[in-house]
């Protein structure tokens, strides 16, 4: 049986990350970014596949950590183990990266003495390929094809282990320290990578210092900043820093049914998270990282208009080839276990949507935009005005059949107000009537289509009853005024996509044989949908319903503070790929909206009282 999803903690080097469990194991590791193939891959398979576990040895006795926790405002992780000989605690990290991806765990005695084993089976190219491993006096180093780890014990001698594992055992006690450093480098280098010699306590205090010194910048003061500040900290470790791209996750195919088929690859950069990270960065008080996303939107979606995908690869890069992996049996089961993604081939109008809103969004914030992004703007806007009426993907990304979904005429309704309102700022008004008149268009088709005066609500494609959590978008994207009656139906009728306190994005079969989405089976319930319902009653005047549901989510987060994508609510169990960026990204929004509502309505009380 594999851990559960939220046993997981996530360490990254902003270029990479790994994920380690309340074993001591770190299951799932891609290097040296977050879209390579995986050396470690246990999380998706069995041991074979790949981990490296440091505990006590005494695992039968001992098998997961008593308690563990974050450095507050960091990275790095200690999980402390308490047996009956004493008390040892494991100090896990990736350093920031200045060369080579690097990982340190540092084994400090508490009390006592406890036995320790470090475990390390390698498995590189997703899992399966097994390394040639030499055993050096200072290192161990293992290489399969382009790649090499190293591996620093501080002298401890190597055993072999069981499947070609690297096994060292010692004893560590009170008031001393071991430092295990895992190195990855091109097999064609054949000196010691300089992270090797780097002392335990510089690289702790280092990484310490880099992530205290930013998270310091977060501008939030509301009574959830520590949950805002780890999310804002993981979101800041699945960033790809030579690019500034955010991956959605770091891992691939965890599933959204545990047996099921709903197993995607998410370690990409989607187009339709770009207006909610560069809202959230700049909110917080981070213009440099939003500043760095907003240069690879704009360097990855640069050219045709009609070329435009919703997912690029970290470097920008558009070919992401999905394919399937048989050798690894999935996550309990779950199958096929995938790598790439072919959402990059489907058409989906609301990226257009996305990617204008993101540019305003920086325009007003002052940030800096190359010279071409104008034409870029009329380049998309004449392409929506040609193909709008089309149907699409959607949001969702369905596998099923094109529909006429109406986020997606949302979407083409904010990309002509965004448009226009562009235009406005910079002086360019050539094309002000004709996005006008589109925008126009749109919204009055929306309204008369994708309306359904029996469930008085807003459906999720034209013609059909089925519901879509996405509709509580329209009014924080201004198609719709918060106190429009319509908007307070469609809130209503949400209701119906809730299980367990928490929001489904839609009925995966209400209707077909796979339903919209093309897919057979269920799913949880999405984390950020249920976000988006809170930020729906707080807009709507239902701010203690909305904080209700705000701090069920909060509820949800594992120990540490990370929010898969999606929550089983009858298993009471995370699913889907994680942490996911969409899930605390939507975190952090709803924060602050409720917060400023909260300061709002203190605001009237006061001067109520003082009339």
């Amino acid at each position: 049986m594999n851990a559960p999803i939220e046993d997981y903690a996530l360490i990254s080097d902003l270029e990479t990350a790994a994920m380690v469990g309340r074993d001591g194991s770190v299951d799932w590791l891609c290097l040296p970014r977050f879209d390579s193939p995986a050396c470690l891959a246990a999380m998706l398979g069995t041991p074979d596949n790949g981990f490296w576990r440091v505990a006590p040895v005494s695992r039968a006795e001992h098998p997961h950590c008593t308690s563990r926790a974050y450095r507050p405002d960091t990275l790095i992780l200690e999980s402390r183990w308490e047996t009956a000989t004493g008390a040892a605690r494991v100090i896990d990290l990736m350093p920031p990266r200045s060369q080579l991806p690097c990982i340190v765990r540092v084994v400090e005695g508490l009390w006592g003495s406890v036995p320790m084993r470090s475990e390390l089976r390698l498995r590189f190219h997703q899992g399966r390929v097994l390394p040639w491993i030499q055993a050096g006096e200072a290192c161990t180093v293992a290489v399969a094809g382009p790649d090499a780890v190293w591996l620093n014990t501080e002298g401890l001698e190597a055993e072999p282990g069981e499947g070609d594992s690297i096994v060292h055992d010692f004893t560590v006690r009170a008031g001393r320290r071991t430092t295990l450093t895992f190195v990855w480098a091109p097999s064609y280098r054949t000196e010691p990578p300089a992270p090797l010699s780097v002392p335990a306590e510089t690289v702790l205090k280092e990484t310490g210092d880099f992530w205290r010194r930013w998270a310091a910048q977060c501008r939030y003061d509301g009574p959830w900043r520590d949950a805002v500040v780890r999310s804002l900290i993981t979101l800041k470790a699945l960033t790809y820093a030579p690019t500034g791209g955010i991956v959605a996750a770091p891992t691939t195919s965890l599933p959204g049914s545990i047996g099921g088929e709903r197993n995607w690859d998410q370690r990409y950069c989607w187009l339709r998270d770009s207006a909610l990270t560069l809202s959230c960065l700049l909110r917080c008080g981070y213009r440099d990282e939003a500043t760095a996303w907003l240069g690879w939107l704009v360097r990855a979606i640069a050219g045709e208009p009609a070329d435009l995908q919703t997912v690029y690869g970290v470097a920008g890069q558009r070919l992401l080839p999905e394919t399937e992996a048989p050798w690894l049996p999935g996550y309990e089961g779950s199958r096929p276990v995938r790598f790439g993604n072919s959402a990059v081939s489907q058409f989906q109008l609301d990226v257009y949507g996305e990617v204008l809103d993101a540019l305003l969004l920086s325009l007003r914030a002052g940030i800096p935009m190359p010279g071409h992004v104008w034409r870029l703007v009329e380049g998309m806007m004449g392409h929506l005005r040609r193909h709008w009426r089309e149907p699409d993907q959607g949001l969702w990304q369905v596998r099923g059949p094109a529909r006429q979904f109406v986020h997606s005429k949302v979407m083409t309704w904010v990309a002509a107000d965004r448009a226009l309102r562009m235009g406005e700022l910079l002086g360019r008004n050539g094309s002000s009537d004709g996005w006008r008149a589109l925008r126009d268009e749109v919204h009055r088709q929306v309204c008369r289509e994708g309306w359904d005066a029996g469930r008085r609500s807003f459906v999720q494609s034209y013609g059909s009853p089925a519901l879509d959590a996405s509709a509580l978008l329209i009014p924080r994207l201004g198609f719709l005024p918060a106190g429009d009656e319509r908007v307070g139906g469609t809130v209503r009728a949400i209701r119906e996509l809730t299980h367990g306190g928490f929001v489904r994005r839609y009925e995966p079969n209400g209707h077909g044989v796979h339903g919209v989405d093309g897919m057979p089976g269920s799913e949880g319930a999405f984390v950020a949908c249920s976000l988006w319902y809170a930020d729906a009653l707080a807009t709507t005047g239902r701010r203690e319903e909305a904080t209700e549901v705000f701090e069920r989510v909060l509820g949800i987060r594992n120990d540490l503070g990370l929010l898969s994508e999606q929550w089983d609510p009858d298993a009471g169990r995370q699913l889907g790929n994680a942490p996911q960026a969409f899930s605390h990204l939507a975190l952090v929004e709803t924060a602050f909206l409720l917060s400023e509502s909260e300061s709002e309505s203190e605001s009237e009380s006061e001067s109520a009282s003082l009339a």
